[in-house]
Formats: C-alpha cells, sequence, structure tokens
C-alpha cells in the first residue's frame, strides 16, 4: 500500500484534469490515474475533430488555473438559429450582453495537453499511468482504490473518468440512461466564406446542424444529429457530395463548402446518476456523473461548473481538516445533480419542440421564436444567464 494522499481523480480528461490541478493548487496532495497520456489524433486539416464550446464562467476557471494564455481558442461573437420549415429564426450577439464574446471554442487535445503539462509541474500532484482499477474500498476514515498494481488511500476519490466511467461501476451507483435515437455526425468543413466568429445551427427535419467557427477563420466544426441510418448514408458519400449537402443544408450562409474532413458518428444519449456521492467519500463530476446532449454545446460547461464548485468547497475547509467527511459533501452532491438535471431537461424538451411536425405546432413555434427575437430584453435576460453571467447590466 502506498502513502496516502489527500485526494485521487480517476480520470485525466478535460474536466478530470482541470479538477486535479485545481485540486493541487488548494494546497491538497493530488494522485491523478489515466489509462494513458493525451495524444493527439490530427487530420487533414491538422487540428482535433473533438471541440468543446467554453462559456465566459469556464474561461474565468482555466484564466484562474493559468492555462488559457498558452491556448489558441476561437472567439464565438454571433449565433444565428433557424429551421427547415417556417421562417423562425433567432440572433445572439455578445453586444447584446455587453461582453466581447459569446464563448470559445476548443480543440480538445491541445487543451488537456496544456493542462497535463501544468500538472507535470506541480509539486503536489502524482501522475499514475496505466493501472487497471480492481476495486474501490470505502471506510468511515478513507477510501482505498485498488489497481492491479497496488492499493492507494486517501480521504476523498473522485470518479471524472468519462461517460463509461469505471469508478461509477465499482461503487454501483444507479445510471440513468435516456437514448435520444439520434447518432451525432462530427468533422471539419472548409467554406468560401470566413466565419467571423459566427454559430449557426439550422433545425433541419432529421436533426440539428451546428457549424461553429475555429481558430481558422474558413474552418467550421460540425455537429450533425441526425437518425442512424442519415448517418451511415452521410458517411458513404464523397467527399464532393457531402460538401454540397453541407452547403444546402446551412442554405449557403457561408458559400459553398469547399472541403471535409474525417468524418465520424456515434450515437446520442442523454444520462445521469442517481447519486453523486452514493458511497462515503467518493464523488462522481463531469461525464462520469452527467451527459448532456450537444445541442447547446452546454456539457463541459456544466462538468466546469462541478470544478468550480468543488473547488468553492475544498477552500472553504481548512488544510488540517479531513476533506472526505460525509457531511461536507452530501449538500454538493445534492446540488450538481438538481443542476444536471435541470440542464437535461431543457435539452430533452428543446429537442421535443424542434421535433413536431404538425403544421399548427410548427406555426406556434415560428411565431414564439420570432417574438422572441424582437423581446430583447427578455432575449439579454435568457442569454446572461446561459453564458453564466447573471442578471445583464440595465440599459
Amino acid at each position: 500500500m502506498t502513502e496516502p494522499c489527500d485526494v485521487i481523480v480517476v480520470g485525466g480528461g478535460l474536466v478530470g484534469a482541470t479538477a486535479a490541478l485545481g485540486i493541487a493548487r488548494t494546497g491538497r496532495k493530488v494522485r491523478l490515474f489515466d489509462r494513458a497520456r493525451p495524444s493527439a489524433t490530427l487530420t487533414r486539416f491538422a487540428m482535433d475533430i473533438r471541440n468543446v464550446a467554453v462559456s465566459p464562467v469556464s474561461q474565468g476557471l482555466l484564466v484562474d488555473l493559468g492555462v488559457w494564455e498558452t491556448l489558441a481558442p476561437a472567439a464565438i461573437n454571433s449565433m444565428h438559429v433557424w429551421e427547415e420549415q417556417g421562417t423562425g429564426s433567432i440572433d445572439f450577439t455578445a453586444a447584446d450582453v455587453k461582453t466581447s464574446v459569446l464563448g470559445w471554442l476548443l480543440e480538445n487535445h491541445p487543451t488537456v495537453k496544456a493542462l497535463w503539462q501544468l500538472l507535470e509541474q506541480e509539486d503536489n500532484v502524482t501522475i499514475c499511468i496505466g493501472d487497471s482499477l480492481e476495486a474501490v474500498e470505502s471506510a468511515t476514515d478513507q477510501v482505498t482504490l485498488h489497481t492491479t498494481q497496488d492499493c492507494y488511500p486517501s480521504q476523498l476519490l473522485i470518479g471524472v473518468d468519462g461517460a463509461m466511467s469505471r469508478v461509477r461501476e465499482l461503487v454501483e451507483t444507479q445510471l440513468d440512461v435516456h437514448p435520444t435515437g439520434h447518432h451525432a455526425l462530427v468533422t471539419l468543413v472548409r467554406t468560401e466564406i470566413a466565419h467571423r466568429g459566427m454559430a449557426l445551427q439550422r433545425f433541419l427535419l432529421d436533426g440539428p446542424l451546428a457549424l461553429l467557427p475555429s481558430r481558422e477563420a474558413n474552418i467550421s466544426s460540425v455537429v450533425w444529429s441526425q437518425n442512424e441510418s442519415s448517418a451511415q448514408a452521410r458517411l458513404s458519400l464523397g467527399d464532393a457530395e457531402f460538401c454540397s449537402e453541407i452547403g444546402r443544408a446551412i442554405e449557403y450562409r457561408l458559400g459553398s463548402v469547399l472541403e471535409v474532413d474525417n468524418r465520424h458518428s456515434f450515437p446520442l444519449r442523454q444520462q445521469l446518476v442517481r447519486h453523486f456521492n452514493a458511497v462515503p467519500r467518493v464523488l462522481l463530476i463531469g461525464d462520469a456523473a452527467h451527459v448532456l446532449h450537444p445541442l447547446a454545446g452546454l456539457g463541459a460547461n456544466v462538468g466546469f461548473e462541478d470544478v468550480r464548485a468543488l473547488l468553492a468547497r475544498l477552500r472553504s475547509i481548512p488544510l488540517s481538516q479531513d476533506v472526505g467527511e460525509e457531511r461536507l459533501w452530501r449538500p454538493f452532491a445534492r446540488q450538481r445533480r438538481s443542476r444536471a438535471q435541470l440542464m437535461l431537461g431543457l435539452m430533452a424538451g428543446f429537442r421535443t419542440v424542434y421535433a413536431q411536425d404538425d403544421p399548427l405546432l410548427q406555426w406556434l413555434r415560428n411565431v414564439g421564436v420570432n417574438w422572441l427575437n424582437q423581446a430583447v430584453p427578455l432575449k439579454r435576460q435568457l442569454m446572461a444567464e446561459a453564458l453564466g453571467l447573471g442578471p445583464p447590466t440595465e440599459q
């Protein structure tokens, strides 16, 4: 058995690495477990197809940790949303909430790599690579992680090891899974017209299509939610055919689509654990606890919210105090689950509203969307709350 540490973090992805670094900066000894060090999978455009949308509040967390300045974010200045059926549309701009940007898009691998570089320089962090997890033993005075290599005691264990979490499996907490019936087709495209920091989202009959600005002026990230048969059919198209289909789908808002990168597809589902703190001294956060539909790009931001709340709680605990005490984390677990449950409900409701093909319901939806676009104070309030900015400044 190794020497005890304060906190074990399992999972060194985007949210896990952020959590480990933040915890270490509170003065705690952290042991980080992952199967492998982050590695890049660059494609034709020499970019990572995996991207994450970052809100201003999440950006603040990355600034505080000293990682933001090393990144190359793509600013999202505005967003235009419209649909295939009807004339309803809505526009969001940074000026509406008196900010310089609505958010940013970050490539996954460069962000995780930058976090790991800081972790490797951190005296309070020990990184363990390649150990297979065998058991989690929770006791009144400590929690022990058993791997194929050794046993690792700590005061607190945090599972941040993704949607297929091994920690969640080992603590045997119940998971509610809600299939969406859709697959996400993801890729990058090069367009004739520069995106100018504008995100596009169109609700098509077979699912929403989003084009998000990248750090390159004429390259956008594509996330297309659709049924499995449509996704497979579009994966099998030649590059030129696929470019033409994307161009038509967004009504050539960025001119012709000139080139497409590698395409990938995966099933979409929403899921939520019953308990973020199912056993004493063990927490689940990030995708290990909740997975949201990518419709609004909220998944990583809700994970970052988990980290911010976790760090706020840790900073309130004296360094001499046991950080694994149950009374410290039960309220945290309830609050974070309630927040995730709200976000899952909003995404499910949003999908349901735009999936209606009844002509009367479509007309009502179009009227409502157009009204909201004109109701500037209400739209500003909704935007401010979605971005985590709180009530906007009075005009």
